[in-house]
């Protein structure tokens, strides 16, 4: 009976942590909806929100907590829930970087380079979290390194945008305009670095997944 009850609670942590994934994908969806549109009620939506994820995740933080103490899990079972556990720390990060795209929607008056494809680069990073998400919950390592391998593109999408921004400032003088064009141009670079960053939890999912199967995240890194 005891190790039915426990594998039930692991059963359970799995679960639980796919939940508090689809949440967190779905106020990051809605940041970057917010941010196309301009919507400053979606947006305030998602930073009212941020309460209900970092309460998941002090849930699920106290779960494995118990997990370690009373059942002392060895093996397989132990790797299952420090993965979890580390998971779920880049879960509620992802959550408060979807809170900072909110605040800059809410926080913007102009729209500076267009040409710069913000939504293209939030949309590729929030499929690699889903799909890092989808192998967690399916213990794929193998759809976990083709996720992370994805990473590469992200990063160049990334750079790219911010050495436009940065040569246009270098060949542009924007004279009495100058104040407002750093203020847009401060935002933009933000934007860019939390979508980026976002990529970046999603390879620290996908690494924790392999570990949890394969105990070697280097595979990843």
């Amino acid at each position: 009976m005891a190790r039915v009850e426990y594998q039930e609670q692991l059963d359970d942590l799995r679960r639980n942590v796919v939940a508090m994934g689809d949440t967190v994908i779905d106020r990051y969806d809605a940041a970057l909806r917010a941010l196309e549109t301009k919507d400053e009620s979606l947006a305030e939506d998602v930073i009212d929100g941020d309460e209900e994820i970092n309460e998941r995740y002090l849930d699920l933080e106290s779960d494995c907590i118990d997990l370690f103490a009373l059942q002392q899990p060895v093996a397989s079972d132990l790797r299952f829930v420090a993965s979890s556990f580390k998971i779920i720390t880049d879960l509620e990060r992802i959550g408060d970087l979807s809170v900072n795209l909110a605040e800059y929607t809410i926080a913007a008056e102009r729209e500076r380079y267009p040409e710069i494809d913000l939504i293209h680069i939030g949309t590729e990073t929030g499929g690699m979290l889903m799909e890092a998400m989808d192998a967690y919950e399916a213990g794929d390592p193998e759809l976990a390194s083709e996720v992370a391998e994805r990473d590469d593109e992200i990063d160049h999408l990334c750079s790219a945008a911010s050495d436009a921004v940065v040569e246009d400032l270098i060949r542009t003088d924007y004279g009495d305009e100058a104040d407002e064009v750093m203020d847009d141009v401060s935002r933009l670079l933000l934007t860019v670095r939390d979508l980026e960053r976002v990529g970046d939890h999603a390879v620290n999912i996908c690494a924790r997944t392999v570990y949890m199967i394969d105990s070697d995240a280097g595979l990843i890194y």
